[in-house]
């Protein structure tokens, strides 16, 4: 993982025609997305064959991701980041020193590294996408990183956040990001907004770990 200062990030909807900024504290994100072969060793599922355990944790829900955050922390001794309530409710511990999943704010400050474009750098360089993907996921870190050292932020698999959508339209569905090995290059943008249902589990869809900087 990698420390990120506190800094404001620029959030923008295409559908909507807002745009807004958020001031974030510090944080730390992972510099990939999480692994096949860490997800299935931290659930307690057998290991994956050595050729798939460097690819990003696919057909993972948004529940199956905020669990994994769980359990990465008790195996670490860390303090949960969540509580989950009846009813498959949830709510995070802001005093947590455990792993998490970025805000979205989070997970386009550190994509963006400082730049203001669409991308951190030629697309084909920096992303698996359809046009490169062969039109299947790749091994985490392939790819040049951002100018924060962050690989896969665009392309490969789409990441889920914390944050709900839009509550008032989807109702419960969760924000992703980044795009992913089967999309377009229009969708491998920093400032693309994906949703999702959090118990549906996408074969392009992964996520990426964060912590609070206490």
């Amino acid at each position: 993982m990698i420390d990120v200062a506190p800094g404001v990030a620029q959030l923008s909807d295409r559908r909507t025609q807002r745009r807004w900024s958020i001031a974030l504290e510090s944080y730390r994100i992972g510099v990939y997305p999480v692994t096949r072969a860490e997800y299935l060793v931290t659930t307690g599922q057998p290991p994956p064959a050595a050729d798939e355990g460097h690819l990003p944790a696919i057909d993972v829900s948004w529940w199956d991701a905020v669990r994994f955050c769980n359990a990465l922390s008790r195996r670490e001794g860390l303090s949960a980041a969540y509580r989950f309530g009846t009813e498959d409710s949830v709510e995070p511990d802001a005093s947590s020193t455990g792993y998490r999943l970025p805000t979205e704010a989070e997970w386009e400050h550190a994509c963006r590294a400082g730049t203001t474009g669409p991308r951190y750098g030629e697309l084909d360089e920096i992303a698996w996408y359809r046009g490169n993907s062969q039109e299947q996921p790749h091994p985490v870190g392939g790819k040049h990183p951002n100018a924060w050292g962050l690989h896969d932020m665009l392309g490969n698999a789409w990441e889920w956040c914390w944050d709900i959508y839009d509550a008032e339209v989807y109702g419960s569905y969760r924000v992703l990001r980044g795009g992913g090995w089967f999309d377009e290059q229009w969708s491998c943008r920093a400032s693309v907004r994906r949703r999702s249902h959090p118990t549906l589990r996408l074969d392009d869809v992964g996520f990426r770990l964060a912590r609070s900087g206490h």
